[in-house]
């Protein structure tokens, strides 16, 4: 039977309301994702024992406050969402190297606020379709300030890597029929995406056009890497089954 998975959604809604200090709340998202994932592949094995709660999930059940997250328990955590598997030693390579700008220091204590596991986690996502250069000159437009990874003013407050994760995960779930279908031709199926993002980014950001381009472009570019990400899952299905499954 096929294991736990969250959507992208589901993954953002545990890390706002772990933010925000709401344990009850973040208990309660991942039950219900958990039982509607598993209720899901029962159906598909056509029967059988729930898979167990993976460790991450339990751990963040029954956790008092938790205001940031290790390495290798966000790895865990990304690794319950579709089509990803980051892996702790890439995370540990982005923020000693390739992206040490935005994490000089864990935020939170000795771990990583959640804001820069969703950085890590939006990093995962967009790592096959953009070069680690041109992820850091996006990041630097919609993210950096004089006072480091917080971007640009919203409503008062700032604009956060969570916001940016959970508004293109929210897109993706709003879209993901029409991305698997072949019913839209691809052009209609841009305009689409332009257009929800375009919608979206009022609700993120108050800056310049060139911020607010900014981030239009990288939550355009956040849903097609996700949905790459779910061919690129379907490619390796289908070379398994012919390399593997397929033999007698």
């Amino acid at each position: 039977m096929e294991g736990f998975r969250m959507t992208r959604s589901e993954l953002a809604e545990v890390l706002v309301s772990l933010k925000c200090g709401e344990k009850q709340k973040t208990a309660d998202i991942l039950r219900q994702a958990w039982k509607l994932s598993m209720t899901s592949a029962v159906e598909r094995s056509g029967g059988g024992l729930p898979e167990p709660l993976p460790s991450i999930v339990e751990k963040l059940m029954r956790s008092g406050d938790r205001k940031g997250l290790s390495l290798h328990e966000i790895a865990e955590l990304g690794q319950l969402a579709e089509y990803a598997c980051p892996a702790a030693t890439s995370l540990q390579n982005w923020v000693k190297r390739d992206f040490k700008d935005y994490f000089e220091s864990p935020q939170a204590g000795k771990k990583y606020s959640l804001d820069q596991a969703a950085l890590l986690l939006i990093i995962d996502d967009l790592k096959t379709n953009l070069d680690f250069e041109s992820l850091r000159r996006l990041f630097s437009i919609v993210f950096m300030s004089d006072e480091g990874l917080e971007g640009c003013s919203v409503y008062g407050s700032r604009l956060s890597p969570l916001d940016i994760y959970a508004a293109y995960a929210d897109i993706y779930e709003e879209l993901k029929n029409d991305l698997a279908s072949d019913r839209r031709t691809a052009r209609r199926l841009e305009n689409e995406i332009r257009r929800r993002a375009e919608a979206a980014v009022p609700a993120l950001s108050q800056c310049n056009e060139r911020v607010r381009q900014a981030i239009k472009n990288l939550l355009l570019l956040a849903v097609i890497s996700v949905q790459s990400a779910f061919f690129q899952a379907m490619a390796r299905r289908y070379c398994q089954e012919t390399l593997y499954l397929g033999r007698k």
